[in-house]
Formats: C-alpha cells, structure tokens, sequence
C-alpha cells in the first residue's frame, strides 16, 4: 500500500463503504489533532449507507466525545474524564489481583488454557464490570453485543442487545447509586440524559473489555514467541512495560479506528479526500510507518495506539494498571508456559477494527491453586 499510495490507501470497510485508510504516521498525528477539518461526527455519511451495513453498528453516531467537537465534545469528555478520575487505583489494583488468581486457580491444576476465554476476556470484563458498577448478568449481555460490533458479525442485533443492557444498568443506577463510574455519569454536572449515558458507557466498554483483553493476549503473545522477551520472563525478570510498549507499537489491539469524516473535499499529502467520506487511522500501518521506524523502542510511548490530539484516550492509567496487574499475575503464578500450537497458527476474529486473537492456547507444568486470601491466611 505504501509503495502504490504513499500514506493516504482507498480501501473498503465494508462492500459498498468506500473509506481511506491513513498508513502515514505524520499524516495520522496532522489529521487527529485538526477536529476542525476532520471531524468525527458520522451523521452526513450514515445516511449514504444501507442500513444493513456490517459497520454501520461500529461506526454510526451516538451522543458521546469521540463523535463530537467543540462545547459538545467537552461536555461530554469532561463529564467521562470525572467518572474515570473518580476510580480509586488503589481498590483496582486489589481487584485485579483477586479476579486473576481466581481465573488462575480454575485452570492451574488442568496443565493448560486458552488465555482468551479463560483469562484475558473474564479478566477485563470483571473488572470494568467492577468499575462500572455493573451486575455479571448484565456485564454478559453488554459484552455479547460489544463483540458483535467489532466482529461485524450479528452486529445490528449485538447493537439492540448492548443497548437494552446499558439502559437496565443506567435505570438501576438511577434509582440505587454507588461509588462507581455509572454513578459519577449520572450525578455529573453536565446533567446526561438517558441516551446521553448509554453513549458514553458503550464508550467505557468498547475500550474497556475489547482493546484490554486485545492488548492481554498480544502482549503475552509476544512475551511466548519473542526472544528479547521470552529469556527475561524465564529468568525471573519480567519486562511486562516494555512488552506492552512494544505491542502498542507494533500490534495495536485496535488496528485501524479513529475515523474522521472531512466536512469539505481537502487536499493531504497530494491526495484529494471526498467530503463526509471516513478517514480511518490504520495505527498498526502508522506505528510501523518507515519514516519513524528504527532505534530500541524500549520506553518509547509515542505509538498511537492511544490515539492523538482532542479524542486521545482519557483511561490510560487505569488500562495500564489493568493490563499490566493481570500479565503480571499470570506469569508470576505460571512462569514457563509456552504456547500449545506453533504461531503461525493462531487464528484472528473477524473485523476491519480490531487485532483480536480467536484462542491463545498454552501448556505448563500444573501446580496448586494460589492462595486468594490477601491476608495470607
């Protein structure tokens, strides 16, 4: 693509969903920090495409800051940014460390896992459910209809499945509040409506159980297939920052998002985009560019796996401490396992957006269950 097209690719999102794909890093950062040329706001272009479009769930507008510019857009991040500041990192910390022993200890006595079902995806999906203030049964459905979406599979029903999850859950929190993001939505200042609130909790949850559980295998991926990696963790030094700094770089868990919608056709980089067309940041293809690539990456956060500019991620120290806390765990309980099939061998779901592992299989020698109690007794 880079040979034929520079940094600006034509591609398909969908059959019929003409979109380009920005594969130039330079290019991303320009676009991502002017909303005024390229804003997110998908409404002119929805209505130009069917209906029953596989993306459409993915992409269509809803009220909340990553659709949105201006007074709007800082409304609602303000009212998003307090929810997320409000979780005690502390008390996430505790939880992370009691959700993964417990998924450990269901599977340490068997000699084997698939560290997507059994680990990452229950791993991520407890603990949002935790900070969200969200039951497990509701947690499940809102989860259903999240992969839906991003799998573009079923995704118009996972959509009305996700909504009449959140709804319940927003319902509840209305009339029972607790010390929880949906509570602090809620009681905001910025005074969200319904709608308002089921937007930005989809918001907390596409990024919060897709790219953690995304970002979980990936880097444990790389830590089993990599040597720079692989020797360290054997060794007792577990470099699991660097390894995720790593993988932010090279195997994003959202490859391609960020989508922009010019108001007017505009010239970038000798390329004319079509107005109301999406822009889409391919961060996989921008992170890899040539034109920044080369050196140790080692400490080196300025992937875009965060996105850039007004819409740039505002969780990225509770992602981190969630992450991080349930690689960590995992290794310290298992430290040799390795990977039950050869790599290339791994399979990938379906979709235009993310990079999402079907299974992560692993074998290790089997050992007790872990003590849970966080007293030690």
């Amino acid at each position: 693509m880079r040979r034929r097209f520079g940094a600006l690719a034509p591609v398909e999102l969908a059959p019929g969903v003409p979109a380009t794909l920005v594969i130039g890093y330079r290019t991303a950062v320009r676009i991502l920090h002017d909303p005024d040329h390229f804003p997110a706001d998908p409404r002119t272009w929805q209505q130009s495409v069917p209906p029953d479009s596989p993306v459409l769930p993915m992409m269509e507008w809803h009220p909340a800051a990553r659709y949105c510019t201006g007074t709007t857009h800082a409304r609602y991040r303000e009212a998003s940014q307090a929810a997320i500041d409000a979780v005690d990192l502390h008390a996430l910390h505790l939880t992370i460390e009691q959700i993964a022993l417990s998924l450990i200890n269901a599977f340490c006595q068997e000699g084997a896992a698939d560290l997507v079902g059994q680990y990452a995806f229950p791993i991520a999906f407890e603990a949002l459910n935790w900070m969200v203030g969200c039951s497990p049964e509701i947690g499940q459905r809102v989860a259903t209809g999240m992969a839906a979406r991003f799998d573009t599979v079923g995704a118009a029903r996972g959509m009305e499945m996700l909504k009449e999850a959140l709804l319940e859950l927003v319902r509840l929190k209305r009339a029972e509040p607790g010390a929880d993001m949906t509570s602090q939505l809620i009681h905001h200042p910025a005074a969200l409506d319904d709608h308002e609130l089921l937007a930005q909790l989809m918001s907390f949850y596409g990024a919060g159980i897709e790219a953690q559980r995304n970002l979980i295998t990936n880097t444990v991926r790389l830590m089993l297939t990599d040597a720079r990696f692989g020797g360290d963790m054997l060794s007792g030094s577990m470099p699991t920052r660097d390894a995720l700094d790593e993988v932010l770089f090279s195997d994003p868990p959202m490859a391609n998002f960020c989508t922009t919608y010019p108001r007017q056709p505009i010239l970038i980089e000798d390329t004319w985009l079509p107005a109301h067309q999406p822009v889409v940041v391919s961060l996989a293809g921008c992170n890899n560019d040539p034109a920044i690539a080369g050196g140790d990456r080692s400490g080196n956060r300025s992937h875009l796996a965060w996105s850039a500019g007004p819409h740039a991620c505002p969780a990225k120290s509770p992602a981190y401490l969630v992450v991080q806390d349930a690689i960590d765990q995992l290794l310290d309980v298992l430290p040799e396992m390795r990977l039950a099939v050869p790599p290339e061998e791994l399979g990938w779901r379906p979709g235009p957006f993310h990079r999402s592992l079907r299974a992560l299989p692993v074998v290790f020698e089997k050992c007790p269950p872990v003590n849970t109690d966080p007293h030690g007794f």
